[in-house]
């Protein structure tokens, strides 16, 4: 059945980098996943479709001169929209800030081709896909098309960490796009970075962690706030093996306070289910990075630090 609006985009696993001849690399992008929709000879106008499959083109209108630039009566092209903070790196976090009516432009990174006119692509191999897309899409102030390379994935992600990005995708040579899939062809690996950070709380857990905790809720000190105050920087919720579970519940049941030592607290829909606890002990997490909010993202647990 020919594609149309709206297409379920193929998805990445997570996992550590694959490497050897079967592999090409490109840059993860931290933006927004969006699918470009080019219309046909009567009409250039163009549809941008987010991954849940609604309509965002009014949203991105620095991004509707694309029509112009694709060698196509129409196609259905898939890429990362992003936009970029004060240091010219990728924040997933401005994209949801930006749009119609602000500052910031976001571009279009295109990866992939699913449909030239009337013919879908998706069964083609990954590297012909490649090949079309470059020959289908001039480069524009808005949009562009990253380099992929094949082979030496390893060096590629040391050099998006010293860049302070967010890290790889790898794709499997040969490998077809499947709509709708969740594909081990396709691999995400991304940098991490760790952070002590003060534990000030954590939420009631529920189902299997009943007994337990749900997340740690950890807080980052600042110079403007006195004594054991912390700024609120969100939670902690994987990581935990069974036995850290349990052990963490009891030590920190063991120094319980009364008192929020978060300034301000929480969302109240955090705070009604939270146990306060004197902030001395801290836990070291993996992070992708701290949101504008100061809030951790994409957190887990690595060990207590007392």
């Amino acid at each position: 059945m020919p594609l149309h609006f709206p297409v379920d985009p193929m998805k990445a696993t997570m996992g550590s980098l694959p490497e050897g001849a079967e592999w090409a690399y490109e840059v993860k992008w931290d933006g927004y996943r969006t699918i470009l929709h080019v219309g046909d000879a009567t009409d250039r106008r163009i549809r941008l479709q987010s991954t849940g499959g609604a309509d965002v083109t009014e949203r991105w209108p620095e991004i509707q001169a694309i029509g112009e630039a694709v060698h196509a009566t129409s196609a259905i092209l898939d890429g990362e929209l992003v936009v970029l903070d004060d240091n010219g790196l990728p924040s997933f976090d401005l994209v949801q800030r930006s749009g119609v009516g602000t500052t910031r432009r976001a571009t279009l990174h295109l990866f992939d081709v699913l449909r030239i006119d009337d013919t879908d692509t998706v069964g083609l191999p990954y590297e012909a896909r490649r090949r079309l897309l470059d020959q289908l899409v001039d480069p524009g102030p808005y949009w562009s098309i990253p380099e992929h390379r094949a082979g030496d994935g390893a060096a590629l992600l040391a050099a998006t960490a010293t860049q302070g990005l967010e890290g790889v995708v790898a794709k499997r040579l040969g490998s077809t796009y499947r709509p709708g899939t969740r594909s081990k062809d396709w691999v995400k690996v991304k940098n991490r970075t760790r952070v002590i950070l003060p534990i000030g709380g954590f939420t009631a857990g529920t189902g299997r962690r009943s007994a337990t905790f749900g997340a740690l809720l950890v807080g980052r000190p600042l110079a403007d706030l006195s004594g054991d105050r912390l700024a609120f920087a969100g939670g902690v919720g994987t990581g935990f093996d069974e036995r850290t579970l349990t052990d963490l519940a009891v030590a920190l049941r063991s120094i319980e306070i009364d008192q929020c030592p978060f300034d301000p607290p929480p969302a109240a829909s955090i705070a009604r289910t939270a146990t306060w606890v004197d902030p001395a002990v801290s836990a070291e997490i993996e992070i992708a990075e701290f949101t504008n909010d100061g809030l951790v993202r994409h957190a887990s647990f690595v060990r207590l630090v007392s």
